[in-house]
């Protein structure tokens, strides 16, 4: 059991996922580990025609991603997207993949 806000839950609380290393690939894939230690390979192609992500067509926008306290960003923040997100949509890469 857990308290928070003055409500008791049952169980445990569950700490939140966060990025906790991302790299751009080519074709707008994403390298990102987790802070579960899980390494997965995110396809961002089917987002870019979303009007808040078309900015990262550009090759040079795409490769300034960086962690902002866990979440993956661009533009000094103006771009983001969940870690959650990217953690239930990613695919799983071996941990030879990874290197």
């Amino acid at each position: 059991m857990y308290i928070q806000d003055g409500i008791a839950y049952a169980g445990e609380q569950k700490k939140p996922i966060t990025v906790s290393g991302v790299r751009p690939l080519p074709d707008h894939q994403l390298w990102i580990r987790f802070s579960t230690g899980e390494i997965k390979l995110f396809d961002f192609t089917p987002l870019l025609d979303m009007p808040a992500f078309h900015p990262l067509k550009e090759t040079d926008i795409w490769n300034g991603v960086y962690i902002d306290y866990g979440v993956t960003v661009w533009q000094d923040g103006d771009i983001d997207i969940a870690p959650e997100y990217l953690y239930e949509h990613g695919l799983p890469l071996e941990k030879k993949e990874s290197a």
